[in-house]
């Protein structure tokens, strides 16, 4: 089969295109004929390589695959070929305590497709049949791979973790990434007040189009001064930080009292600072986000087939481009998803 893949650590010249051999699967997996796989940050952090995390090589990164069901494994009920399918990007045993408590992330034999196991950038995958997802004709191979890992962990974040509530203010970094439009969807379909940050008035407006009430333009604008004054001097009860060092400390001091404070990502750096001082006298809380539940991506799909969230794309490469599609991805000139089209 074609795929992308990399057998050394570094820059995008490392992903190589061509020839590898085919997956095969056992009694409990299914090959999917994979149409398509959408980008994430992940991909760029695990093919520059992070300390004390061993990624098997050669690598084919991927988490967010969408095709066909090619064949399954003999022990395999409920699935055949030519199935519409969704893989489920976090693969984990499904019966320890974590998997049936829906903390799957917190399953001690817990991968990620494209990270630690190979994914989506190939024409065929694997997958235990516990990751595979029907899926209906209402949106396209591309549009459904824009779904997975992004919506999963805004869901984690803002209704497991955060517990968004309706007429509650939430703050959201850096809007136009795909995990920033799935937290918009999410916290209005909540009833939440949404105020969506982005470096330039173009993504803003489509930060609007999808439900932002208020948005601030972090290149011109102090993000805390903007906030305290939408929140008349409360700050909000919510902050969705997923960037790092280059809004940490604006994402703190827009923070209201008790206020809440959800972070999944690093993009800009792996340490911030903390005024302890401000964190304990104000009682606010910091919580850490890995992921999600199989139960929870479910519910997310219930509600893109409902029509509730939808993906938004910003471009659509084939295959073989990969190394153009990261550098749309390291430019930060994309709103919504990057897609590596298969098939």
């Amino acid at each position: 089969m074609k795929a992308v893949y990399f057998d050394q650590h570094g820059e995008v010249d490392v992903m190589q295109y061509g020839d590898v051999n085919d997956p095969t699967i056992n009694e409990k997996e299914v090959l999917v004929r994979n149409h398509a796989c959408a980008l994430n940050h992940l991909d760029i952090w695990t093919r520059l390589g992070m300390p004390g995390v061993p990624i098997p090589l050669p690598h084919i990164l991927g988490c967010d695959s969408a095709g066909i069901v090619e064949e399954v494994g003999a022990e395999v009920e409920g699935i055949k070929p030519g199935d519409r399918v969704l893989i489920a990007p976090g693969v984990s045993c499904g019966t320890c305590d974590s998997c049936t408590s829906g903390w799957d992330s917190m399953c001690d034999s817990y991968k990620i497709m494209g990270f630690l196991r190979d994914g989506g950038y190939a024409e065929l995958v694997k997958c235990p049949a516990r990751n595979i997802i029907p899926i209906s004709d209402k949106l396209t191979f591309e549009e459904w791979a824009s779904i997975p890992l992004t919506f999963l962990t805004s869901w984690h974040m803002l209704v497991t973790q955060a517990k968004l509530i309706q007429s509650e203010s939430v703050l959201i970094q850096a809007a136009g990434s795909g995990i920033g439009i799935a937290a918009i969807q999410i916290a209005k379909s909540i009833g939440a007040n949404v105020i969506a940050t982005a470096g330039n008035d173009e993504k803003l407006k489509l930060a609007t189009d999808l439900g932002a009430d208020h948005t601030i333009n972090y290149s011109t604008e102090k993000i805390s001064e903007k906030v305290l004054d939408i929140t008349e001097g409360k700050g909000v009860n919510v902050v969705f930080e997923h960037v790092g060092p280059a809004t940490w400390e604006e994402s703190m001091a827009s923070l209201s009292k008790r206020g809440r404070l959800v972070t999944c990502g690093a993009t800009t750096g792996p340490e911030v600072k903390i005024d302890l001082r401000f964190l304990f006298m104000k009682q606010q809380s910091i919580m850490g986000n890995y992921m999600g539940g199989l139960s929870e991506l479910l519910e997310v799909i219930k509600k893109v087939e409902e029509g509730t969230f939808k993906p938004v794309i910003d471009k659509v490469f084939p295959l073989e481009a990969a190394k153009e599609a990261h550098q749309h991805m390291l430019d930060r000139k994309n709103f919504g998803k990057i897609v590596l089209k298969i098939v």
